[in-house]
């Protein structure tokens, strides 16, 4: 482990994916067999990434678990430790780091192509239980469970969360992957005894659809949170969150209005300051709120992380 902050007991250790994103904004639609103009940068990426690196720019002391290939494990080292996030890298000799193509049109709307490369072999031989050393809470990228590897990291790491007594959080991660998984296998996941440490789940609308069948928010939210157990924050873009408990709903958080340019990692960005807001002794609808800010503070920039990273060569 790397890092030049020591963690302390109120830390959050967050375990998923790390991508270099290739993100192309175009202001026109795509044109099929000829070119389309576009802006494209090469971004340091990942679900679970940038979830960590907006929980360390909000002020909490974070801890990485992921995967990486040799071909730029420097480079994502680098930019994590930059934006202060403590890097657990496991370096895969054989496969390449995870890419993700984003296509963002002039909305600020995208449409991802994935190549989950190192990230889709992360695994339980990759864990340590002296990665909770310190940690108050343990986040999960929802794209560990789409595969067996990371369904089994998941299982060791949230019992020994569980004996330890500390806090889980998971983001279902994608709608696309969620469909082709399985929603009942899914939500079999979050009901099971392998998620009963489970106190916290952040799917943003579409993947809250998929799981549930409820088109209207307000119903999405509260199935799932009648369905897992626990609370819910429902991500629901420029129209803030909506957090449900147990069934109820708890209320509305709104967002700060502005005007999108790329919303490529704002749900990240929101799981950010919200687990960074719940660390520091918040209230779920004060942290939500936090989240709410952050979201916006993303969307209004290229890329998924705070502040602006170098391009890979």
């Amino acid at each position: 482990m790397t890092g030049a902050q020591p963690i302390g007991g109120r830390a959050l250790l967050v375990l998923g994916d790390l991508v270099t994103d290739v993100v192309a904004l175009h202001a026109k639609p795509l044109s099929p067999d000829t070119d389309t103009a576009a802006r494209i940068a090469v971004r340091p990426g990942g679900s679970a990434a940038n979830t960590a690196a907006w929980a360390a720019h909000a002020g909490a002391q974070v801890r990485l678990l992921a995967r990486v290939g040799a071909d730029s494990v420097d480079w994502h080292r680098e930019a994590l430790a930059r934006g202060g996030v403590e890097t657990c890298l496991r370096v895969d000799p054989d496969r390449p780091t995870a890419v993700v193509i984003d296509l963002v049109d002039g909305a600020g709307e995208r449409t991802f192509v994935t190549d989950r490369g190192a990230s889709g072999a992360l695994g339980p031989s990759d864990w340590e239980d002296s990665l909770l050393d310190g940690v108050g809470r343990l986040h999960l990228s929802g794209y560990l469970l789409f595969g067996a590897e990371g369904r089994a990291l998941a299982e060791v790491a949230v019992a020994a969360a569980r004996a330890r007594g500390i806090g889980v959080s998971v983001d279902p991660a994608s709608s696309g992957f969620l469909r082709e998984f399985g929603a009942e296998r899914f939500l079999g996941l979050l009901g099971g005894v392998l998620f009963s440490g489970v106190d916290l789940l952040l799917p943003n609308l579409d993947e809250a659809r998929v799981l549930t069948g409820q088109a209207d928010p307000a119903a999405a939210a509260r199935a799932l949170s009648a369905h897992c157990g626990c609370r819910v924050a429902l991500k629901l873009g420029a129209a803030g969150a909506l957090l449900a408990e147990g069934g109820a709903l708890l209320g509305p958080v709104p967002a700060p209005e502005v005007v999108p340019l790329d919303s490529t990692g704002a749900g990240d960005a929101f799981a950010g300051g919200l687990l960074a807001a719940l660390l520091a002794g918040g209230s779920l609808s004060a942290a939500a709120a936090a989240g709410c800010r952050l979201g916006a503070a993303a969307v209004v920039a290229v890329g998924g992380r705070p502040g602006a990273d170098s391009t890979h060569a």
